[in-house]
């Protein structure tokens, strides 16, 4: 998921680019920021509404974890490259072409007519949010100068967060309600008027580019170096989704393996492009930065785990408690609630105070949450609800809020501010690879446990007690990534970057 706060260097913007009496720049935020609520949506919308999805188009467990994995790995492969062209073609150009990109491959959703052709629709999705979402924050930073700048921000942060934890709510909803007959369909063709009315509003109240911006410099495309670190995240990603259905043959562990010197190619291909001096895709010096590869470390463990554990709970609460869509998304409220309330309480009060140990103290009430969750399930004796769910999964959502508030801004209080625009496309591509990754493993996890044990089960009791055991070993991979989150923070700085600091503060 891209909710974070470094959208607001991700794209270079220098401050005061344009008048800060722009008149049109808080409509003009409001039309970024559902631009980038429908990608939030869509990321994570699948989570409670993917089992009826898989359902209605006879898909398996496999095409399950891939209505996820496709458009997170995707938008993870092409985001800093959408960032880049950001910065060649224009970022109003390549915002307006991304949204109308985005409600395309939406209605390409919406129509699919089997499990491949959604995961293929699902992928472009994912590849037109790439174009769209990085230009977002660097749009706000042209109309707003630095004086109202932090306020825009303090409006999108929080907005964005909720839209995250709320896309697998409304999913269930939707699904459930049969919008005009259209079941599924409509999870992702309500994003056609949405798109349209983006795309039209956009281009009204979005600035074009200055006289100045419009005669500056743009930087090339580093062609070879996107496609060297694309071929490392599918070489990653794909057999660890695909290799549980085909029984894992050597290709895919052949495939995983391969994937870590065609990675050291890239940073090796970086390295001579930034020494000849070319543009290179990302700025190498960051991994000799040891707080900023704890930070992407820190980074891979928490958002791993969170949207892992998401997938999982949707798909245990209607496949093996057989709950429908709603009320399975109706127990996810209280985890959206505590995520608001820890989000706006760690960012604006607690992080600027006490610095990174809000962000171990986020982890610690996400781990007891997770651990929660899971001591209610095996403790509680006949059907579980909502209701018994509330006091931990409000827990975890906490938790997490606490801990995402300051996570970015801590993570670049180590770099330099020549790195910072880098470092930011850095941070959001290892937050999506984070997801895909957590979708692909927890998801083999799981389904690997039901396949293996539910065919010896007799009775219904017996079936659920294979998957609360699946559940459980979800909720300890959580655990597990959270613990080693925990202690890796301690390479990452101390305190938050502050604006308009010099670089390599906060170690």
């Amino acid at each position: 998921m891209e909710t974070d706060i470094t959208k607001a260097v991700s794209t270079g913007a220098e401050p005061g680019e344009r008048s800060p009496s722009y008149p049109l720049r808080w409509i003009g935020l409001a039309v970024v920021m559902g631009a980038d609520i429908m990608d939030l949506l869509d990321a994570t919308i699948v989570n409670v509404a993917g089992p009826g999805i898989r359902d209605a188009l006879d898909g398996t467990s496999t095409n399950l974890q891939w209505f996820s994995a496709a458009y997170t790995l995707a938008f993870a492969m092409f985001l800093i490259t959408g960032a880049r062209l950001g910065d060649i073609l224009g970022r109003r150009r390549m915002f307006l072409g991304g949204v109308l990109a985005f409600t395309l491959t939406s209605a390409l959703c919406g129509l699919a007519q089997s499990p491949e052709m959604l995961i293929g629709a699902r992928g472009l999705q994912g590849l037109t949010a790439a174009m769209m979402v990085p230009q977002a924050f660097g749009l706000i930073r042209e109309m707003f100068d630095e004086r109202e700048v932090g306020a825009a921000f303090a409006v999108f942060g929080p907005a964005m967060g909720l839209a995250a934890v709320l896309g697998p709510i409304l999913g269930g909803v939707v699904m459930d309600a049969d919008v005009f007959g259209m079941g599924w369909r409509a999870v992702f063709l309500v994003n056609v008027p949405l798109g349209l009315f983006a795309f039209f509003a956009g281009a009204a109240v979005v600035p074009r580019p200055t006289a100045a911006t419009a005669g500056a410099r743009r930087p090339g495309l580093d062609v070879v170096g996107m496609i060297l670190v694309t071929a490392a995240m599918v070489l990653l990603v794909y057999p660890l989704v695909q290799g549980r259905e085909q029984g894992w043959p050597g290709w895919t562990f052949a495939c995983m393996a391969g994937s870590l010197p065609v990675l050291a190619l890239f940073a090796w291909y970086e390295v001579r492009s930034s020494r000849a001096g070319r543009d290179a895709l990302v700025e190498i010096s960051l991994f000799r930065n040891r707080a900023f590869t704890g930070a992407l470390a820190v980074g891979l463990m928490m958002f791993g785990s969170m949207i892992g554990l998401m997938l999982v709970l949707g798909i245990y609460l209607q496949v093996g408690l057989g709950w429908t869509a709603t009320h399975a998304a109706l127990a996810l409220i209280p985890w959206s609630l505590g995520s608001t309330v820890g989000a706006g309480l760690g960012g604006a009060v607690l992080a600027p105070k006490y610095g990174r140990r809000v962000l171990h103290a986020g982890l610690l009430v996400g781990l007891l949450g997770v651990v929660g969750i899971g001591g209610t399930i095996a403790m509680h004796d006949g059907p579980v609800n909502a209701w018994i769910l509330l006091p931990a999964t409000a827990l975890t959502g906490f938790g997490f809020g606490l801990l995402m508030a300051p996570f970015f801004g801590i993570a670049l209080a180590g770099v330099d501010d020549h790195e910072v625009g880098s470092a930011s496309g850095v941070l959001n591509a290892v937050q999506q690879l984070a997801g895909a990754l957590g979708v692909a493993l927890f998801g083999t996890l799981f389904f690997g446990h039901v396949e293996d044990n539910v065919g010896a089960a007799h009775g219904a009791d017996a079936v659920r007690a294979v998957f609360d055991d699946a559940f459980t070993i979800g909720l300890t991979a959580s655990a597990l990534a959270l613990a080693a989150a925990w202690g890796l923070a301690f390479l990452m700085p101390r305190w938050e970057r502050p604006p308009g600091a010099e670089g390599g503060a906060g170690h």
